[in-house]
């Protein structure tokens, strides 16, 4: 028996759900579900393969390669390891985490790019300030912050996670300032600089006309009526927390692995889909212990709507580096850092010993799953071209 995936689900029921909320999904939403959709099926395409030792047949259609795609990941968070690794320092790595308010969140979802946007500036901004004061640490840091925008329900959460090497480089960079260890900077403050200094931007984006409200936060239009809709956020607890350090690179490269390219719900989550709708765990943050872990069953069309609640803009990063870690830092910084930890740099993967390179040679796009050795293309078939009928304005007299 097949497993069940999320494509299954929107194959099942995305035409019925388009037609019932047509003009309501963005083209973005569009292009997503008919990507999942099509993705690994005749639609996109793909090769004849037949394999060099045993030579077994087989079919492999094409993948979607799109971002929001669970079957489209995996492949490209390996690529995007593969990239970062020569990145790692040999210091304790932490965990960060910046979440918004769920009245935030609300207004979040009809302001995606901005929003969004904002968030991953003011954590890197909060972390770099606090990180840069004497009383803290007093170095510049480098951190890989990775936008989340879903709860484990599927409801929307923007949060973005910050991997963050501990420690930084001195003002002058002539040293590395390690910070205390297993404590990277205090959360209090944190969080009270990533809320102060969020607010102010947001109500600046109020000033400057850039924010858009609909339904029932309309009247937040209005000046007077949004900061009085600020008000109590100025006043409550933002959720910012640290977790312990890593336990090494490999541990970083592992928890990288997990949260790089994860997308809102992966196939192995799901448990069924019947005519009560689409069954599948989610973990309860509120419970403590084994109870965390729940069952959740919903209607294919809610849980297709909360999937699309997910949709990024079009050409948003969702992954980005600050610090000595930014693309416009890292070649010089990165082996600035490593002279003054006293580590060699990097080998190439070509020259390690690890039996994986092959003299330089890359490994086989397609494997036998019958005999493990090189599958070769035969034949090549192109995707499925639709007929398109001629522009209306063509048909008229």
């Amino acid at each position: 028996m097949s497993r069940l995936e999320v494509a299954d689900i929107f194959r099942a029921h995305g035409p019925a759900l388009r037609e019932h909320l047509r003009g309501h999904f963005s083209l973005g939403q569009l292009k997503v579900m008919s990507a999942v959709e099509h993705c690994r099926s005749a639609a996109l395409g793909g090769h004849a393969l037949r394999c060099s030792s045993c030579a077994q047949a087989q079919i492999a259609y094409n993948s979607c390669r799109n971002r929001h795609c669970p079957k489209c990941q995996s492949s490209a968070a390996q690529r995007w390891l593969e990239a970062r690794q020569a990145d790692l320092l040999p210091v304790p790595y932490y965990h960060v985490v910046f979440t918004l308010p769920a009245p935030i969140s609300a207004i979040a979802y009809t302001n995606k790019e901005i929003i969004y946007g904002l968030l991953f500036d003011i954590a890197a901004e909060t972390l770099r300030t606090i990180a840069a004061d004497p009383k803290h640490l007093g170095a510049r840091i480098g951190a890989t912050l990775v936008l989340h925008t879903w709860g484990s329900a599927l409801t929307h959460h923007p949060h973005v996670h910050g991997i963050v090497p501990g420690g930084g480089l001195a003002p002058d960079a002539d040293r590395w300032v390690p910070c205390k260890p297993g404590f990277f900077l205090s959360v209090r403050v944190l969080s009270r600089l990533f809320r102060r200094r969020f607010l102010d931007e947001l109500q600046r984006l109020h000033r400057e006309g850039q924010l858009q409200f609909f339904g029932e936060h309309i009247d937040l239009s209005d000046a007077e009526a949004f900061a009085d809709w600020l008000a109590p956020l100025r006043q409550c607890e933002w959720v910012v927390y640290a977790k312990r350090p890593f336990a090494g690179p490999e541990a970083v490269l592992a928890y990288l692995s997990r949260y790089t390219h994860r997308v809102a719900i992966s196939n192995s989550r799901l448990i069924a889909h019947d005519d009560r709708g689409v069954t599948f765990r989610w973990k309860d943050y509120r419970e403590h212990g084994r109870t965390r872990q729940k069952i959740m069953t919903l209607r294919a069309e809610e849980f297709m709507r909360r999937f699309l609640l997910h949709v990024l803009p079009s050409a948003f990063h969702r992954i980005r580096h600050y610090g000595f870690l930014a693309n416009a830092n890292r070649k010089h910084d990165i082996p600035a850092v490593r002279e003054l930890l006293h580590q060699p740099p990097p080998t190439p993967p070509a020259e390690r010993g690890d039996g994986n390179a092959d003299h330089g040679r890359h490994s086989p796009t397609f494997v036998c799953s019958h005999c493990g050795a090189p599958m070769l293309v035969i034949e090549t078939f192109a995707r499925a071209q639709h007929i398109r009928g001629p522009p209306i304005s063509a048909r008229l007299p």
